[in-house]
């Protein structure tokens, strides 16, 4: 599903990504682990299109990521690929529904689709009675809950997480692990997951630790 080859960055004279070698299947949980600053967001932000390698190519079922332009990129990743990040990015003015409706609003979906879908997802979630509730009412585990909502609603096949419970306490972070496996089973999800948490490392299907921007160890469960 997402193959890359031969992947290097640099920010001005600092190399964080040295020849990077990856092929994440469909469905397939992937954890990705390492000190700080050995490359592992840099790695998330190029595989999730928001960041352009200097050198190497990054296939998405085939398709060359770099030779789509800036509006074709967008399109694609509004479409294809969902984002959860540590802080949930939440617009304050607008409730967990709204919240979590706007990426189906910007592909052009009808409302009323959106909102049904959105409310499935924030239901599913445990969020059935916050729906109208903003940011600001909600607890720190019921802000990213609404922010995998979000990164739900347009189907994508593939979710990218930057220490998604980074900002958590152990049961709401717990929790939160619970629903990623769930949302796999039940929809066949591939998840990339950057994280310190070392029981969500150890749950994935694969490990991969980074350092100095090189992927030094790779662990299969079973």
């Amino acid at each position: 599903m997402l193959q890359v080859s031969n992947i290097y960055k640099k920010y001005g004279a600092l190399e964080v990504l040295k020849g990077i070698d990856l092929t994440i299947a469909k469905g397939e949980v992937v954890s990705i682990v390492g000190a700080s600053g050995a490359g592992k967001s840099t790695l998330l932000h190029i595989l999730g299109t928001l960041d352009a390698a200097d050198a190497g190519e990054v296939l998405f079922d085939g398709n060359n990521i770099a030779k789509m332009n800036a509006t074709e990129l967008a399109r694609f990743r509004n479409r294809h690929i969902g984002f959860i990040f540590q802080f949930h990015n939440l617009l304050p003015e607008f409730t967990a529904l709204e919240n979590a409706c706007l990426p189906g609003f910007l592909a052009g979906r009808p409302e009323k689709e959106v909102q049904r879908q959105a409310e499935e997802f924030l239901q599913m979630l445990g969020l059935a009675d916050r729906v109208h509730h903003k940011p600001s009412e909600l607890s720190g585990g019921e802000q990213q809950r609404t922010a995998v909502a979000r990164a739900l609603i347009n189907s994508p096949q593939v979710i990218f997480a930057d220490e998604p419970s980074g900002n958590l306490d152990s049961q709401n972070a717990h929790e939160l692990h619970d629903i990623f496996f769930r949302l796999r089973r039940e929809f066949n999800q591939t998840f990339v997951i950057v994280t310190h948490n070392e029981q969500l490392a150890s749950m994935a299907d694969r490990t991969l630790v980074m350092k100095d921007g090189m992927i030094v160890q790779e662990t299969t469960v079973g």
